[in-house]
């Protein structure tokens, strides 16, 4: 298991440390600012801590005659707006970050100095992109849906960079299902990849409901995403398997009690068990 730590915004995240959430709100304020401020007020009193927007010019992301081009047209926020976004995160005392899909956005996002980069399993294999990532030096979470082995590694050099820059790489083990079975979700590969991987492993949840991001966290993830929405019933791809905010508060709370089950990596004489030295057995 890698125990090496990388920091979001100042926080250690990884092995040890508390799980961090984060509250995607991607494309569910569906292009409407206010729902936009919204969900970011709602993904704080939840308890998240953090929220991760996607930035994209929608013409550089899908060809205009691919089935969701309208979708992400109509979701697409101005530079502007993402900037009020970013410096209400900070007003209310909560991290803001980004999926860019494009080398124009990344160079956007500098510009708000963003603390982290979030990198979409479908661009694991978009060498250009994650080159253009590696040169902010950035930490980087990087879902790995549909990611073979060698892709990984490939990604993961490309992420190096050649300039003498390279990034430090949080991995998310993700299934590229929306929504995903729960039966699918193989969270088998969250140790797996801890054992290839010397940072941190977390896990992006497509589910419907809190109980496979819990099970995530028992076998090891270290940050969980899942998507956030206002309203679960919402026209849009993303709100039927998103959380609102009851269910994501429901959901930290069960994270931050199971943190507490699993307790430390520790050997010897725990606390619980000082009034039963008397009945140990030396020889």
């Amino acid at each position: 298991m890698g125990d090496k730590l990388i920091k979001i915004a100042g926080t250690d995240v990884g092995t040890g440390m508390p799980v961090h959430t984060i509250a995607e709100v991607g494309i569910n304020h569906d292009g409407d600012m206010s729902k936009a401020v919204q969900l970011i007020r709602d993904a704080k009193k939840s308890g998240a801590d953090s929220v991760k927007l996607q930035t994209y010019i929608t013409e550089y992301r899908v060809p205009k005659e691919h089935a969701v081009y309208d979708i992400l047209k109509q979701c697409e926020l101005s530079y502007d707006e993402q900037k009020e976004l970013f410096d209400l995160g900070k007003d209310l005392g909560i991290t803001v970050f980004s999926t860019p899909f494009d080398k124009e956005s990344v160079d956007f996002l500098e510009s708000l100095h963003t603390p982290v980069y979030k990198i979409a399993s479908f661009d694991s294999v978009n060498t250009q992109l994650l080159k253009k990532i590696s040169s902010t030096g950035k930490p980087v979470v990087m879902s790995t849906g549909m990611t073979s082995l060698d892709e990984l590694s490939a990604a993961r050099e490309a992420l190096e960079g050649s300039d003498g820059t390279s990034c430090d790489l949080l991995l998310m083990h993700c299934v590229s299902s929306y929504p995903l079975d729960k039966k699918r979700a193989n969270l088998s590969t969250i140790s797996y990849l801890n054992s290839v991987h010397d940072g941190p492993v977390g896990y992006s949840d497509h589910t419907i409901g809190t109980e496979i991001p819990l099970f995530a966290v028992a076998a090891g993830a270290t940050i969980i995403e899942k998507h956030f929405t206002l309203d679960v019933n919402a026209e849009g791809p993303d709100h039927a398997m998103s959380a609102d905010p009851k269910t994501f508060s429901e959901m930290v709370q069960g994270i931050r009690w199971l943190g507490e089950v699993l307790g430390p990596r520790e050997m010897g004489v725990r606390n619980a068990e000082k009034e039963a030295l008397s009945f140990r057995r030396p020889s």
